[in-house]
């Protein structure tokens, strides 16, 4: 994934949580806000030190930026994905089923 599709900055990332919409399932909170400056989505990934050592954050985040390069995402919206405390149990699989469905939720794809 490229990364001009990742939000780096704290204050879009603050926007989004904000001002934006949520969505929430047992493993994923997804908050989204519309940006019609750009010209694709932008996302960023949120993994609380709760959830493991940085080694178990960083594959859960490798996960999900794997998940969202494959997914068709129609709106230039920005996002910001949460792991709950449930998604470091989850197999890859079930990841994205959870993730797919709060994108599906927020109508992003």
């Amino acid at each position: 994934m490229k990364k001009a599709y990742r939000i780096k900055r704290t204050n879009e990332i603050e926007a989004v949580l904000k001002s934006g919409s949520s969505v929430r399932n047992r493993a994923v909170r997804l908050y989204w806000k519309a940006n019609p400056e750009n010209t694709h989505f932008r996302f960023a990934i949120g993994v609380s030190k709760k959830l493991g050592n940085a080694v178990t954050r960083n594959k859960l985040k490798r996960r999900v930026r794997m998940i969202v390069s494959t997914q068709d995402v129609r709106r230039p919206d920005d996002f910001f994905i949460v792991l709950n405390q449930g998604a470091q149990h989850l197999a890859f699989s079930e990841l994205k089923d959870a993730l797919e469905s709060a994108l599906r939720k927020s109508k992003l794809i």
